[in-house]
């Protein structure tokens, strides 16, 4: 799942991940992390999420890395902003008021180039990796975030049914990824709708809490 694959994703606009309004767990479970007032809210593999808006609307700041820089574009063009572009050595920073967006290949995001966060929100990230880039994707998140707890969306459902993407990732799965370095709270589970709406799977979508083990 290298840039062709995606690239052809957004091309086509075969979308289907992009959610019609802000993720369910996100307005539901956000308010467990206790962050402070204009929070700085990382989310990786970001597309053009409506999450965004959401977080900017309630006071949060936002700063994101997407692949494809026509998910970027968009986002900005949906949210109704003109950002100042500047090219770096090896990603693409597009800038406005309290959000930040960088355009290129998540491994080549340094924790000088992010900043500080107070959270990651990993709505889209780790179930859109097969398992190799996977345990890669979770051994850079630490790394980035430098202590910054997590707040993590998975779906759980048989893998034979679907190759994905989205992939299955279950508690297993999770604490294969993370036990080293995160301890994982369950927050909540439903239904997958839009699996079984889009791709006639039953599943599960199931929000977690990550926090950094000291």
């Amino acid at each position: 799942m290298e840039f062709s694959f995606w690239n052809n994703k957004w091309e086509n606009m075969d979308i289907g991940f992009h959610e019609p309004q802000a993720n369910y767990f996100l307005q539901s479970h956000l308010a467990d992390f206790n962050l402070p007032e204009h929070a700085r809210i990382f989310l990786p593999l970001c597309g053009k999420t409506r999450d965004i808006a959401w977080l900017l609307r309630a006071g949060f700041r936002v700063v994101g890395i997407e692949l494809i820089e026509k998910a970027v574009q968009q986002l900005f063009e949906e949210l109704g902003v003109t950002p100042t572009i500047t090219s770096m050595d090896n990603l693409t920073q597009y800038q406005a008021d309290n959000i930040e967006i960088y355009v290129g290949d998540l491994f080549n995001l340094m924790p000088e180039i992010l900043g500080p966060i107070d959270l990651v929100y990993d709505r889209a990230a780790i179930v859109a990796l097969p398992k190799d880039t996977r345990t890669q994707y979770t051994q850079l998140i630490p790394h980035l975030a430098l202590g910054a707890p997590q707040l993590v969306v998975t779906f759980e459902y048989n893998q034979a049914h679907l190759q994905g993407p989205p992939f299955a990732v279950d508690n297993q799965e999770l604490t294969r990824c993370y036990e080293t370095t995160y301890s994982i709270k369950k927050l909540a589970s439903r239904p997958a709708e839009d699996l079984k709406q889009r791709r006639k799977v039953d599943g599960m979508e199931t929000a977690w809490m990550l926090t950094a083990i000291s």
